[in-house]
């Protein structure tokens, strides 16, 4: 028996579709034999799967673990919660791997996979292997056992195992995702007063859309810590693995401003540690480590290609403007909300200063949201490569590690290829609104040069 997934669900880092239209129970029960198959030829044969709070993620975890079973893969299950929490179980169980079943971020008629092996995430080349696999229908055949362990309770106790104090008043929003019931029993281990919303998981997220990058999903926090005029607030995505963040005033504290906080502690312990953050981050983010005699890296964009660059680096942290934040220091090197949350926690007690304060401190600049531009039928990655030529005539300042992120006298601006849509993503950032309409015309003329322009 061969199967054929639709290839817009085989996507750089993980395998994300939408239900019922591009992934259904029978994928899921795919990719569990073609998984199989993958760990069984490296000789490995012990998977934990996890899922998040989405209405179809029962199903889809039933069929998965079925497939893995019959491709002779001994699954340990640990039910519903946060995608950390099922790297926690893989990172401490006996087990060689992991699958969690998530939509992440996205609507609440997506869902899909996110997926380890021993050696890291599973992305990329790998996840188009997994659909050749599938395709030939050469399954790997056993009899898999399954058993079930709820580790809640552990990785509740192991994200304040060593926490360093600091007593607040903060306000935190799960958004109905996956991290809700983990989060009331984080809140209960912490010193300080703490007011949970949207705790109860739903996967129709009936209050906003799960993920606190876009600003207007913070409405209800920043709500909250007005009305009761707490220190900050703290939200979460989906599955919990991205943090999102507002001091006491309401003011959005960015992926990047987080890894400025959060770095400090860090290389004081670690003096000249490096420091990894995306090609999208603030270039006062790598100043700031710099001051702090950290050696700041800019990597390419992709929480598995940052895992992939610490591990190779030996980086103590890492950080996404997504806010995907990866400690490695004093914890496993894996994305987890809860675990930065904790952190955060930390770090602005260190200081002695409020969040609003230390927000006061970062050097202003303004910015653009992500701008994102359809290529048609021109091969996106084709684009870049046209793109970054005409600039290396131009003699621009190009830094080519993801894309084209440009510094002049105004700023930076960035276009990259997006990984996982048929489009130029872009972004731009200058000290005042003047050097950023520059920049954004001087993308606008770059990519009017190549025939693209803005939806």
């Amino acid at each position: 028996m061969t199967h054929r997934f639709d290839p817009s669900i085989l996507r750089q880092y993980d395998i994300r579709g939408i239900v019922g239209e591009t992934l259904h129970e029978a994928d899921a029960h795919a990719l569990g034999r073609a998984f199989a198959t993958m760990a069984r030829a490296r000789g490995l044969t012990r998977i934990a799967v996890g899922r998040d709070g989405r209405l179809h993620s029962r199903a889809l975890e039933d069929a998965l673990i079925a497939g893995l079973r019959k491709g002779g893969i001994d699954v340990l299950s640990v039910g519903m919660g946060p995608s950390p929490m099922l790297y926690f179980a893989v990172a401490t169980q006996e087990v060689d791997g992991g699958i969690q079943v998530t939509g992440s971020h996205n609507p609440a008629d997506y869902n899909g996979f996110k997926m380890l092996l021993k050696d890291g995430s599973v992305h990329g080349e790998a996840i188009q292997q997994l659909g050749r696999i599938a395709e030939g229908g050469d399954w790997s055949q056993g009899r898999g056992r399954l058993r079930t362990k709820d580790i809640r309770k552990a990785y509740a106790d192991r994200l304040v195992k060593d926490f360093r104090g600091g007593t607040f008043r903060i306000g935190w929003d799960a958004g109905n995702g996956a991290a809700g019931p983990l989060l009331e029993m984080l809140v209960d281990r912490l010193p300080g007063e703490h007011h949970v919303i949207h705790a109860a998981v739903d996967g129709t997220f009936p209050n906003h859309h799960p993920d606190p990058t876009v600003e207007a999903n913070l409405e209800d926090l920043k709500a909250l810590v007005a009305a009761k005029t707490l220190d900050f607030g703290i939200a979460f995505d989906g599955d919990g693995d991205r943090i999102g963040a507002i001091d006491g005033e309401g003011r959005v504290l960015w992926g990047d401003q987080l890894l400025m906080l959060l770095a400090a502690p860090v290389l004081v312990e670690n003096p000249g540690a490096t420091v990894i953050a995306d090609v999208k981050a603030s270039r006062t983010l790598f100043e700031r480590v710099d001051e702090l005699g950290g050696c700041p890296m800019m990597w390419k964009t992709g929480h598995s290609l940052i895992k992939a660059k610490m591990k190779e680096t030996g980086a103590p942290l890492a950080g996404e403007m997504s806010g995907h934040i990866f400690f490695a220091h004093r914890w496993y090197g894996f994305d987890d909300a809860l675990y930065a949350a904790v952190r955060l926690i930390e770090a602005i007690e260190a200081t002695g200063c409020s969040l609003a304060e230390l927000r006061d401190a970062m050097p202003p600049t303004v910015t653009t949201p992500e701008m994102r531009f359809p290529v048609g039928d021109k091969d996106k990655f084709e684009v870049i490569d046209r793109l970054l030529a005409n600039l290396r005539a131009a003699g621009a300042d190009i830094d080519e590690t993801d894309g084209a992120r440009v510094s002049t006298e105004d700023g930076w601006w960035l276009l990259r290829a997006s990984n996982t849509q048929d489009v130029l993503a872009a972004r731009a950032e200058a000290s005042d609104e003047a050097g950023l309409d520059r920049l954004v015309a001087q993308i606008d003329s770059e990519l009017g040069k190549l025939g693209v322009s803005r939806a």
